[in-house]
């Protein structure tokens, strides 16, 4: 049962950057026990390729394939369509349709400028030409998280998209997920999990493509093996525990802070939920009316055990404490609930989104509103970005010199060159102005 003392209650004046760690139990990613164990599933599947895949799912996973079924077919493919629930599949056309039209506006056109007088330089955008998505499977299926993972690689014009998800105990791929995929025209579909999926993605064998980047969610394995092939791939950041800071004051309804903060930590006992309020007449009614809604919940229990070791309500001076905290915290998700929300905002510095008022619950995020919910966690949104167009994109910058241009820097980049003696460097501008007047 959830009790008074079962919710951590601090004053923000507490808190600070040296003891948050004391407050906020993030579950950061520790990769040295299980190292030598991921570093042998590597090591496997550079030597075995394919074989080492079909060994590793029957003994990760449970499930037997030959490596001809590893690949989902264009039978399955075309079946999950008629599998798929139609509601459903309108609704993830629709969120499709958000996605695709949020990305799009985040394209910039190529562009140039004078630098000085017949100097121009500028910048130019092209896509990755392979990446692999890595989507977890088993018992929980995410569909909303392959649209998330394959809407800004689509839109950057990626060519070759694959995705690796681990098979069901059917030898199958959810329908949900193959039809998400197969939104984006992605047929390149296979059926693994794990740190074996990371590595067939990041290595290649004969069926499953080498690829230039991986992206997506998983467990501590599935991001072990993303570390530990960093020098090799690129990747996007590793995804901890969800976390949601909701900033309320006396204007919020107490009974949408109760729900947003149950949604957010519904999905694992690890997930963090942490309040932030200056009103105490609103964290008074948290508290009285919480247990109600905990008890009325479908995954109850890991929402207890979520309540219990990962959740805070802090009861801070003013707004601008409140602000102060979420800062040091940079939480996954951050809701403002506050009578002038948008007057906040210019002073957030570190969030993975921010959701603004009291008609805005991250769920929608999370699925139908364009914005994308693969977002920095643990602390990470200090310092990196949620997936985004530019994940996929490669920045090349231009630059072009006419004589003119040629000889008005020439004076400086030769005087830099001499500094740094790299006699090649000056000789290459000086050979240009010979015999020029």
């Amino acid at each position: 049962m959830i009790s008074i003392n079962s919710l951590r209650i601090v004053k923000s004046d507490e808190i600070n950057e040296n003891n948050l760690s004391e407050f906020v139990h993030r579950n950061f990613l520790q990769i040295e026990s299980i190292r030598e164990s991921v570093a042998n599933i590597i090591a496997e599947v550079k030597k075995r390729g394919d074989k080492a895949i079909v060994d590793l799912t029957k003994k990760f996973d449970g499930v037997e394939l030959n490596e001809s079924e590893i690949k989902v077919t264009k039978e399955e493919i075309s079946d999950a369509y008629k599998l798929i629930d139609k509601t459903l599949l309108n609704a993830l056309q629709y969120a499709k349709k958000n996605l695709i039209k949020f990305q799009q506006a985040q394209i910039r056109k190529e562009w140039k400028l004078k630098i000085e007088k017949g100097v121009s330089a500028g910048q130019i955008y092209r896509p990755l030409e392979k990446i692999g998505i890595y989507i977890p499977g088993g018992k929980a299926i995410y569909p909303s998280t392959v649209l998330m993972t394959a809407a800004p690689a689509y839109v950057a014009g990626v060519k070759d998209i694959i995705i690796c998800s681990p098979p069901q105990s059917n030898k199958k791929i959810a329908p949900e997920i193959i039809v998400a995929a197969s939104e984006f025209n992605i047929n390149n579909i296979y059926k693994i999990g794990g740190a074996q999926a990371i590595a067939a993605m990041a290595l290649g064998t004969n069926i499953i493509p080498k690829v230039q980047k991986i992206v997506g969610p998983g467990n501590k394995w599935v991001n072990a093996a993303k570390q530990m092939l960093s020098n090799i791939v690129a990747i996007d950041t590793p995804a901890g525990p969800s976390e949601v800071l909701i900033i309320a004051d006396n204007s919020c309804d107490h009974t949408l802070v109760i729900l947003d903060l149950l949604s957010q930590i519904e999905h694992d006992s690890d997930n963090i939920g942490i309040i932030v309020s200056t009103s105490i007449n609103l964290i008074e009614n948290i508290m009285n009316n919480i247990k109600a809604y905990v008890e009325k919940s479908e995954r109850k229990d890991i929402i207890k055990n979520a309540l219990k070791n990962n959740t805070l309500i802090i009861e801070a001076k003013d707004i601008e404490d409140c602000i102060r905290i979420s800062n040091l915290i940079a939480p996954e998700h951050l809701e403002i609930m506050v009578k002038n929300p948008k007057n906040i905002i210019p002073k957030i510095l570190n969030a993975g989104a921010i959701f603004i008022g009291p008609n805005t619950p991250v769920a929608l995020g999370d699925y139908s509103a364009g914005t994308n919910h693969v977002l920095p966690t643990g602390g990470n949104a200090a310092k990196y970005s949620g997936l985004n167009l530019y994940d996929f994109l490669k920045i090349i910058e231009v630059l072009e010199c006419d004589l003119e241009g040629l000889k008005t820097l020439s004076k400086s980049s030769s005087i830099i060159a001499d500094f740094e003696g790299l006699s090649a460097h000056k000789k290459s501008i000086e050979k240009r102005l010979e015999n020029k007047n």
